[in-house]
């Protein structure tokens, strides 16, 4: 990257990779990461760190690794390390052969922590975990250093080796750095940097009865793998200072530095991994791929597209600080995306049984429909017409307001690629109810305006009762009925939505979604973008989500869409 290329950095992160470049640091190389603990599936606030670290990586045509921060084995599963890996691809990353696992380094860390005790800057400690919290002091008062502080080094060598031989139970002995007790940054006050565990890891089996902590495991796989920038959200902010304490005590193979970034807060939607979990096991949603949820597996079956993630993330760009970003931007990005991509086809969830009483009954007509109206190149398709069809029951009143432009008695609407119709007569059941329409149609007027020049001011979409399909339909809403449901704290479920899923068993589409395949996305005209259900769709069974209203805010429609 030069000055020749023309580029104008937007966020502080590029900046701080062009002044690296212009000085020549890290040998000119740019190599990211992206650092998952496998131990939960990926949501949308980690897509905003995907896009970042893999784009930059293709930005400056450097690398970025894929390794998975396996320093926790009692949480962690082979099954949420599959699960990332197909996340990441359907997004659109290839990580290529730099696969890694923070697993991969345990003996080179234990070494790093076996120089640490050496140079007198490491000591194992047999404070229990809350005697430690009491000793750490405030952020007004300094902590009190451990008894243990200054055991001697071959002591402190001695127990930490039979810690890995499994001679002690869990939470009798830690390793701790010596750094500050009076440290105003709490985390610099002897952090511990191992523990035991006796867990079976995912990957390394019975071998370990020992394992690094996060931030020392960060810092140093980093090291190992030459990376020359290491963004984290601003969680991290006041663990750089052990990163950067580690790194400089140690003679490890590169010099990383670590920048924060804003993580992603979206309103309507929670993000804390005990929360998701909570919402599983108690049956809010039906799993962790329920389109409701923000889980990257839950928008995709949703039938959420990466591209409009990807473009929703680089709307949001890089900055320092946290904002609450409105659900509206990425249902925009997305009507965005699915408005250029989606074949426009019809559909009635609500349906109310029209007889056309004029139209001959055995009659069928094969009536040109376009695809999609601004995309000549996706085609047209023939939509069957007969004496019986199906319209959206909400597009007949039978005592309408003033302002009502759809079907009433003796009122005259265009069925979309069809015919003028008007109302003749209401066939109503024992209840009372409407279960039927009769209507008489104008031969005249197919496919376009009336010969004698009278104009319709409604035009409502419909579906051949002989050849429609029968499909459900799954409506889905926001999950959450305020934009920040953390805001009660640990009463959050008090916002869930009640009427986030409802699910229309008895919807009619039009035939040619026979064919639809699974994942496939359409726009049901007049009604939203949909998609037929990644794992409950099926020739037998039409399975359909929706993915997104036509509506850019909740009460205006889209130009050109009605």
């Amino acid at each position: 990257m030069t000055e020749s290329d023309d580029r104008n950095p937007t966020d502080f992160i590029r900046r701080i990779i062009d002044a690296d470049l212009a000085q020549h640091r890290n040998e000119g190389r740019v190599h990211t990461r992206f650092p998952p603990e496998p131990n939960g599936y990926l949501h949308i606030g980690h897509t905003k760190s995907i896009c970042l670290n893999f784009g930059l990586a293709e930005e400056y045509s450097g690398k970025c690794n894929l390794r998975f921060d396996d320093t926790n084995p009692e949480k962690e599963e082979v099954e949420y390390v599959n699960a990332i890996k197909e996340d990441i691809r359907w997004l659109g990353f290839d990580w290529q052969e730099r696969e890694y696992y923070a697993s991969d380094y345990f003996e080179q860390i234990y070494g790093y922590a076996v120089d640490l005790i050496k140079q007198g800057q490491a000591y194992v400690d047999d404070l229990s975990f809350d005697q430690m919290r009491e000793y750490r002091g405030t952020l007004t008062e300094p902590g009190r250093e451990s008894p243990n502080r200054n055991r001697p080094i071959a002591e402190n060598l001695d127990l930490f080796a039979r810690m890995r031989a499994g001679e002690f139970a869990e939470g009798t002995y830690t390793v701790r750095a010596k750094i500050d007790m009076a440290a105003p940054n709490l985390i610099l006050r002897d952090p511990v940097i191992y523990r035991i565990k006796h867990t079976a890891h995912h990957r390394t089996g019975d071998s370990w009865n020992i394992y690094p902590m996060y931030d020392f495991t960060h810092c140093l796989s980093d090291a190992i793998e030459h990376i020359t920038h290491s963004i984290c959200t601003l969680e991290f902010q006041d663990n750089r200072a052990l990163y950067d304490w580690v790194i400089e005590q140690l003679h490890t193979p590169s010099r990383p530095h670590q920048y924060e970034f804003a993580k992603l807060l979206l309103d309507y939607t929670i993000l804390s991994k005990r929360k998701l979990i909570q919402l599983v096991k108690q049956g809010h949603v039906r799993g962790w791929d329920d389109p409701r949820m923000p889980t990257i597996r839950g928008m995709r079956r949703r039938g959420y597209t990466p591209e409009a993630l990807r473009n929703f993330c680089e709307r949001l760009g890089v900055t320092k600080n946290d904002t609450r970003i409105d659900m509206a931007v990425l249902e925009n990005c997305l009507r965005e995306d699915l408005d250029k991509r989606t074949p426009r086809v019809m559909a009635v969830l609500k349906p109310l049984k029209v007889v056309i009483e004029n139209y001959p009954a055995d009659q069928v007509e094969q009536l040109p429909a376009q695809n999609h109206p601004q995309d000549p190149a996706m085609g047209s398709r023939l939509l069957p017409f007969c004496r019986e069809i199906y319209i959206e029951r909400e597009d007949f009143m039978a005592d309408p307001p003033k302002k009502y432009f759809r079907l009433a008695p003796g009122r005259e609407v265009r069925l979309r690629y069809a015919y003028f119709i008007t109302c003749r007569e209401v066939v109503r059941d024992s209840n009372n109810e409407i279960v039927e329409l009769r209507c008489t149609y104008d031969p005249q007027t197919r496919g376009g305006d009336a010969p004698d020049g009278r104009k319709v001011k409604g035009t409502i979409h419909w579906v051949s009762a002989r050849h429609g399909v029968n499909a459900e339909v799954r409506l889905y809403d926001r999950l959450f009925t305020v934009p920040n449901p953390d805001k009660g704290g640990d009463d959050w479920e008090q916002y869930l939505n009640p009427d986030s899923e409802q699910i229309l068993p008895d919807c009619i589409v039009e035939p040619g979604l026979r064919e639809a395949r699974p994942e496939e996305c359409f726009q049901f005209e007049r009604l939203g973008y949909f998609c037929a259900d990644r794992h409950d769709w099926s020739p037998e069974r039409s399975v359909f989500n929706r993915i997104v209203s036509l509506r850019d805010t909740r009460g205006k429609i889209q130009s050109g869409e009605q």
